[in-house]
């Protein structure tokens, strides 16, 4: 099963949807806390969705519950926090939002061609790529490959 995280910071439009589409995405989850103050224009919210449909016929869901609180984001903006403690909280605020049992609702075990979004140009330093993992860590029996486009 192939499991996909992208940033667009630092991408033009066309590279960021011929990414999308050479990789067969089928359902982009965007899990940024805010999708509308991003700069980049192709990226907000409802331009995106419709971007994602006529172009790629790729299906848009924003999906806030797999986002950092507020909190936790402006404590690692403002250097209140490195990124080591960024990551704990992160992970301790998925167990306590009962994680798993939402994605077994929402997803059903359907990760295979899902791409989750958030800006950050790679997802060393991003929790796009800790959703993943945390993904990674809840099925260990479904053989996620985890790709950052």
């Amino acid at each position: 099963m192939n499991l996909y995280t992208i940033g667009f910071t630092q991408k033009r439009a066309e590279t960021f949807f011929n990414l999308l589409k050479e990789n067969k995405i089928k359902t982009v989850v965007d899990i940024r806390l805010n999708n509308k103050s991003q700069l980049a224009g192709f990226s907000k919210g409802e331009d995106l969705k419709y971007f994602l449909n006529e172009l790629c016929g790729i299906q848009y869901i924003h999906d806030i519950y797999l986002a950092p609180t507020k909190e936790i984001l402006n404590n690692y903006k403002n250097k209140k926090i490195n990124w080591q403690e960024y990551e704990k909280n992160f992970h301790e605020l998925l167990d306590k939002r009962k994680t798993q049992e939402f994605l077994d609702k929402k997803y059903k075990k359907e990760f295979d061609g899902i791409c989750f979004l958030c800006s950050e140009p790679t997802a060393d330093q991003c929790h796009r790529r800790l959703v993943v993992e945390y993904i990674k860590e809840c099925y260990p029996g479904l053989a996620i490959d985890i790709t950052h486009l």
